[in-house]
């Protein structure tokens, strides 16, 4: 479970990784998402993501699902679990 520490430090590197979730949230070119709307989709396309590879675990080889839904962030180890390799 995450503690409740609310301070949100934009290194270079999250910022920019907030402007591109920015540009696939954002409806059109002129759209400027607020940052709420842009972490709201990343949790919740984490949380999605996670409930998918449950959903398809042994309907499809474990490598197939690997190699389609695994990220930097979660992923299929084979022959275990589903785990977040955020931390």
């Amino acid at each position: 479970m995450p503690t409740d520490r609310t301070s949100l430090r934009l290194s270079d590197e999250r910022k920019l990784l907030l402007d591109r979730a920015g540009e696939i949230v954002a409806t059109d070119h002129d759209d400027d998402p607020p940052m709420s709307e842009v972490i709201d989709a990343a949790l919740t396309h984490l949380i999605q993501s996670e409930e998918n590879i449950q959903s398809v675990r042994g309907e499809y080889p474990p490598q197939q699902i690997q190699e389609c839904c695994n990220t930097d962030v979660l992923g299929l180890n084979y022959r275990t679990e589903v785990n977040s390799k955020w931390r």
